[in-house]
């Protein structure tokens, strides 16, 4: 990865959350996608500005089937941001499908949500092997593929547990 943001071309805008926005990009020199989250540093508290770097920490320090890949981070100085590149889910994640299915008043058949559910509980397990736990576990944070691969996402908020994990 080269590490600016004119290196991507920005197809289009895939969702904001409280302190970024997310887009699909497509890289200039291959022509490969990857989402962007674009954190503006400027707005934020110290608590958040720790909270995006130690996402890239987190991102970067796992290599797992089952949780979305880290490509690269950058400072934007145009914007005084922080963009992270990952890999780009092509089929959207788990809430858009259950709305999807909702709005069509249809069920999803019970094996697909027992092939996702199994990928997710394995990319849990890779990450509180690292004593890492998620913290906003929702069906928004479970990115899909094509091929029904579904990926832990948005580690934002996630702690790094010194002693043993806990669970409420």
């Amino acid at each position: 990865m080269s590490g600016k943001l004119s290196d991507f071309s920005i197809i289009k805008k895939l969702g904001d959350g409280a302190y970024s926005s997310v887009f699909k990009v497509k890289r200039n020199d291959d022509s490969e996608f990857y989402s962007l989250k674009k954190v503006n540093m400027i707005s934020l508290s110290e608590k958040e500005r720790e909270n995006a770097l130690n996402e890239i920490r987190i991102l970067a320090s796992i290599d797992h089937p089952n949780v979305i890949g880290y490509k690269d981070a950058f400072i934007d100085e145009a914007t005084s941001s922080l963009c992270m590149v990952m890999e780009y889910a092509d089929n959207g994640d788990v809430f858009q499908k259950i709305c999807n299915y909702q709005k069509r008043e249809t069920y999803i058949k019970e094996k697909k949500i027992w092939y996702v559910f199994i990928q997710i509980v394995r990319g849990l397990r890779a990450i509180h092997l690292r004593k890492i736990l998620h913290r906003d576990m929702k069906s928004a944070n479970i990115f899909l593929f094509k091929d029904m691969q579904a990926k832990l996402g948005d580690l934002n908020v996630s702690k790094i547990v010194k002693k043993g994990l806990s669970y409420t």
